[in-house]
């Protein structure tokens, strides 16, 4: 066989379980064009532990503050939160894509298996030096696919680096670069 008639290799530069864009739903297209922090929330009961990423949240301020996050209704996260009263609110930085992408469901398997977690108050608290806001649990209400969690903040505990946050532009984590 010469080098002409061995087959071509092709490698696919594309994600190929990636909706087309003709497919693609406007409200999903809008949400994708705005910058979104990128967080982690964790739960827990004496019989289990959850976590998800979530980038679709605000922060109002108020005494007390609160927060609010559209979580999938059916994921474990929103049960514990509400079964247990709490959640925690992790704020991930620049180097932790692999932590986000991880509690999104993006690899198999257990998220939390080889990680450092302290059992918290609030639930289970990832080891490190980063922000964490204790949130008690208030309510969940529809919105649209999702349901609008909404906690209030009871305490925060600000991170002593100095790290540029990760955040999610147009299907992306992507990393802010400090001012």
């Amino acid at each position: 066989m010469t080098p002409e008639d061995e087959p071509k290799v092709r490698l696919r530069t594309e994600d190929p379980f990636e909706t087309p864009a003709e497919d693609r739903r406007s409200d999903r297209r809008l949400r994708g064009r705005l910058v979104a922090p990128v967080t982690m929330w964790t739960a827990s009961t004496i019989a289990s532990r959850a976590g998800l990423t979530i980038s679709s949240l605000l922060v109002a301020e108020g005494d007390p503050p609160h927060v609010l996050g559209l979580v999938d209704p059916l994921s474990e996260l929103r049960e514990l939160a509400e079964t247990s009263g709490r959640f925690l609110v992790h704020v991930l930085s620049k180097d932790d894509r692999h932590l986000a992408g991880a509690f999104a469901g993006q690899y198999p398997g257990d998220p939390f298996e080889g990680l450092e977690f302290v059992d918290a108050p609030y639930g289970p608290r990832l080891s490190g030096d980063r922000t964490v806001a204790g949130c008690r649990f208030l309510r969940a209400e529809p919105a649209g696919f999702q349901e609008l969690v909404v906690g209030a903040v009871e305490e925060i505990d600000f991170s002593t680096r100095a790290s540029a946050p990760l955040a999610r532009f147009r299907g992306q984590y992507s990393v802010l670069q400090k001012p």
